[in-house]
């Protein structure tokens, strides 16, 4: 204890210094925290929605915007692809499963999508209450949908025509709520469900001529059709044979997530190397802080060694300064990493994009934290070797 007073009361004498180191260390270990938490917990959410998707058909475009409008829900399709297309690929021998996906509306930002219960058996989805959709113009909502919307069972609701939740709002189509799904951690705790039938219904109106109905039937179309393959020689043939149609476009999931990565990864690295000159930084002002102090000391240290302190302790003050000043920055960068979650996760959940847990930290910042106290030790070590290698008489002969 006597020790730690003595080292508080050090830094107590030149709080600026104290501040600053603390400040600049704090803020490296905070921005190397935050890239960390966003690169795991993206990759992971990335990874986990596209899981067992290994193709997806839609229309002529952007194979990137393909995947990100159907596997993850935060852009626009590329358009609509014919209803027939979801039997031409079904009947497929590489095929082992395909789901169709229509979309076009939302509620409150949320995204209705028109599909059938294989997309949320693919999900491992299960019913926290209620039941699925039985017939026309009933959804079942995501957890998440549900908390943000208070949205349950037998509420109605309408949606808004487009991907803007200020769009027109279908209000001659109403929706029944029959269900509410558990949360996954996956991107249908974001989605209204519904049948692909209600989808049509909303944007054709109720229909009482046959010829008419049957003309519309013929037109009717999907977004886009989730594929897995039956045999890994799927993934050489089937890609090619459907872009090969005049109106199909396929995307491969874990090529465009690649390729996304290679774009954010520039900026992650970024950050990452800002992060790395901020510890750089906070290195050298430790050194010149704790070399300062020495100096200014010397005196002191003298005293000590003649009450008879011994090197080894005299040396392990400055590392006990050093190791406060890291624990201080350790805490309030972890403080400082987690606001900056906090305020990412809140705007992402406001979008309705990819969902971001501020506190679901991989075991991978423990190496940041201990690099921050590496950092301090490391600027403390000369400092501590020059301050038990003091001459003592010299020291007390100066003053």
């Amino acid at each position: 204890m006597n020790a730690l007073r003595l080292v508080l009361a050090q830094l107590g004498r030149r709080p600026l210094q104290t501040v600053l180191s603390v400040l600049l260390l704090a803020l490296g270990v905070a921005t190397l925290v935050f890239v960390l938490v966003v690169h795991s917990q993206f990759a992971r959410g990335l990874t986990r929605d596209a899981q067992g998707i290994d193709l997806v058909v839609g229309a002529k475009g952007s194979p990137l915007q393909l995947v990100l409008s159907a596997v993850y829900h935060v852009d626009i399709p590329t358009g609509n692809v014919p209803l027939a297309a979801v039997a031409q690929v079904r009947g497929h021998r590489l095929v082992r499963s395909a789901i169709p996906i229509s979309l076009g509306d939302n509620y409150r930002g949320f995204r209705i999508v028109g599909s059938e219960p294989a997309l949320i058996a693919h999900y491992g989805g299960r019913l926290e209450r209620g039941a699925l959709w039985q017939g026309r113009m009933q959804a079942v909502v995501g957890a998440e949908v549900a908390r943000a919307t208070g949205l349950d069972l037998g509420r109605g609701f309408f949606g808004a025509h487009g991907l803007s939740p200020d769009g027109p709002v279908h209000d001659d189509a109403e929706y029944r709520v029959v269900g509410v799904l558990a949360a996954t951690g996956t991107v249908l705790d974001r989605l209204v469900l519904t049948d692909l039938d209600s989808v049509w219904y909303v944007h054709e109106g109720y229909v009482k001529d046959a010829e008419e109905l049957r003309i519309l039937q013929a037109e009717r179309e999907v977004t886009a059709i989730l594929v897995g393959y039956a045999s890994p020689l799927a993934a050489a043939i089937l890609p090619r044979q459907i872009n090969a149609e005049p109106r199909l476009m396929a995307a491969v999931p874990a090529n465009e997530v690649a390729r996304l990565f290679a774009v954010v990864g520039v900026g992650i690295d970024a950050l990452r190397v800002f992060a790395a000159i901020l510890l750089l930084s906070a290195l050298l002002a430790l050194f010149v802080a704790l070399t300062n102090a020495l100096e200014e000391r010397r005196y002191d240290i003298a005293v000590l060694r003649l009450l008879g302190a011994s090197r080894r302790r005299v040396a392990a003050l400055l590392l006990l300064e050093a190791w406060l000043l890291a624990a201080a920055a350790i805490g309030l960068g972890a403080l400082l990493a987690a606001a900056a979650l906090a305020a990412v996760g809140q705007a992402l959940a406001q979008a309705r994009s990819f969902a971001l847990a501020p506190l679901a930290w991989p075991v991978e910042v423990a190496f940041v934290l201990a690099l921050a106290l590496a950092v301090a030790t490391a600027a403390a070590a000369l400092p501590a070797w020059r301050a038990s290698r003091m001459q003592v008489h010299e020291a007390l002969a100066q003053g």
